[in-house]
């Protein structure tokens, strides 16, 4: 079958997003890993996949695969690429848009031509939620990696994270520690590894290492889980803006109880047709 698709990414996390309601067709592992092939196949970090709803009550499925076919709960960047495409697409005419995923309906509000806002919904930070193998939960944990002990965040975005403070994102062993946090027995579902640097109170610099693709030019649910914990900590306050590789998010949170707020760019590269 040829399929149509369009390439997007939101600060250089990039995706492939199929409309999967004006076409038939069933996607399998194998496709997903074909398309997300930067050599063989179109390239990205994500295939987003837009479907009819299942609940009545809202506007769209959204189902988000990694690179290597495995479907994964939420993914705060491709979100905001969702939002922007459902739109020019002209599959809705609204701008607050909501969206179930596999992790729970979420709220995307179209603020312009390229800027979005997630409500990415309350971070749960409960080890059996995460999910994270833990005696009790705690602002921070000790995680044995390599025969060192370092001190982690857990929490989910709807998507298991592991955060890590360092003195410098440059000088982070992303490639080293990253694959070996993501695939620790302590998350059975193995999880996404965010190494922060904290600039100010207002601004911190971030790298994610992400499950299932490697490390990214951005990472929404993980820019979202790296405020969290330092807010938890003290260390920031409620709006802080994350620099990431391939750009800026604003991120916010009152706290305990509360919504994660997510902000930036959704662009689009291209679009095209691939023979599946």
């Amino acid at each position: 079958m040829l399929l149509k698709f369009t390439k997007m990414h939101g600060a250089g996390n990039d995706f492939v997003v199929i409309d999967l309601i004006s076409q038939r067709y069933t996607l399998r592992s194998r496709d997903v890993r074909l398309l997300a092939d930067r050599h063989f196949g179109v390239g990205c970090d994500q295939v987003l996949v837009v479907e009819a709803p299942r609940d009545p009550e809202v506007d769209f499925r959204y189902r988000i695969y990694n690179a290597d076919g495995n479907e994964v709960e939420q993914c705060g960047n491709g979100a905001r690429c969702f939002a922007r495409y459902v739109r020019e697409k002209k599959l809705t005419a609204k701008r607050v848009i909501s969206v179930e995923t596999a992790a729970g309906i979420i709220e995307l509000r179209v603020l312009n031509r390229q800027q979005v806002e997630v409500i990415m919904g309350v971070p749960q930070i409960e080890p059996e939620a995460i999910p994270f193998k833990a005696a009790a939960r705690a602002d921070s944990y000790a995680l044995l990696v390599g025969g060192q002990a370092l001190e982690i965040g857990a929490l989910s975005m709807g998507n298991p994270h592991a955060v890590l403070k360092v003195a410098s994102t440059q000088d982070a062993p992303v490639a080293e520690l990253g694959p070996l946090i993501e695939a620790h027995p302590d998350f059975p579902r193995r999880c996404n590894v965010g190494f922060m640097e904290i600039v100010s109170k207002r601004a911190i610099r971030l790298r994610v290492f992400e499950r299932g693709v490697g490390e990214t030019l951005a990472c929404g649910t993980g820019a979202c889980a790296a405020v969290v914990y330092g807010i938890m900590h003290g260390w920031l306050e409620d709006l802080v803006t994350v620099e990431l590789p391939g750009g800026k998010l604003s991120v916010s949170w009152a706290g305990a109880g509360q919504p994660v707020i997510m902000a930036g760019p959704a662009e689009v590269v291209f679009e095209g047709s691939i023979k599946l």
